[in-house]
């Protein structure tokens, strides 16, 4: 049975597109417990729902739709802009009793025509503050979903931020493992692997070692060469632009490079 109220102004074309997606409505439809429903049809004045549970079917006056949220996690949300309740196969306007306190034993004698005004005073009071209840928990919910979907955001760009950190280190590896130079390998050998570098030099000329490194920017890569005298310096490791270690080599005799190329300040 349809119940009719009212004529109503239409509401946001997106509830005529709802078709088997479930929502709830904000406040729930008072004598009716389950509040899970589906769209079914609708006219220009009405909208046809469906319980999910029972299967029971309403008509809902497009005057008593309100907005619908968002964000529609952990459901969506369609607003009633006032309370109604289910009686008699039917939707109605809810309006909520309010108690009067007892009249005093020596009140004076109402005039004639004061009781209608008094008792029309509760009723749109009633009526106020139940459409105000229903916009403020609408706004309420609104708030939360929002409140979910940028948590929800963060942790997936933070997440995101992880995989990319791990993809890098394990890119550098990849690169390392192909530079495929040795100890044995000198200037024109790492030239031939990687061609000219973009820049060329040599740490200044003192102490027992001398250090030559080789730039290439665009691979992120700086090679570095070290040797007794500039005729005799070989490969010994690798860093990155940012001079950080990316490969080491074994010297003759076990002993790893890693401790000269941390102990090599950038020149």
């Amino acid at each position: 049975m349809k119940g009719y109220l009212m004529d109503g102004s239409p509401i946001p074309p997106k509830l005529d597109q709802l078709h088997g997606r479930p929502f709830s409505f904000y406040p729930p439809i008072v004598n009716i417990d389950h509040n899970e429903w589906v769209f079914k049809q609708s006219s220009w004045s009405e909208v046809l729902v469906e319980n999910r549970k029972t299967m029971l079917e309403l008509w809902i006056p497009r005057a008593y739709l309100g907005e619908i949220s968002k964000v529609d996690e952990p459901v969506m949300i369609v607003g009633l802009k006032r309370e109604i309740e289910y009686k008699n196969g039917a939707v109605w306007p809810h309006i909520r009793k309010v108690l009067e306190m007892p009249a005093s034993p020596v009140s004076p004698v109402p005039a004639p025509g004061e009781d209608g005004e008094k008792s029309a005073a509760p009723s749109a009071l009633s009526e106020i503050r139940a459409n105000a209840g229903a916009e403020s928990g609408i706004s309420r919910l609104i708030v939360i979903a929002l409140a979910i979907g940028i948590a929800a955001a963060a942790i997936f760009v933070f997440i995101s931020k992880q995989r990319n950190s791990v993809e890098r280190v394990e890119y550098r590896g990849i690169l390392q493992a192909e530079l495929g130079l040795t100890v044995q390998s000198d200037y024109f050998d790492v030239v031939r692997k990687l061609g000219p570098p973009e820049s060329d030099r040599w740490k200044a000329e003192t102490g027992e070692r001398q250090y030559r490194a080789l730039s290439y920017p665009k691979q992120n890569l700086v090679v570095i060469l070290m040797g007794a005298d500039r005729k005799s310096v070989h490969y010994i490791g690798a860093k990155d632009n940012d001079w950080r270690t990316i490969h080491s080599v074994e010297l003759p005799g076990g002993v790893k490079t890693d401790s000269i190329l941390r102990s090599l300040t950038r020149f």
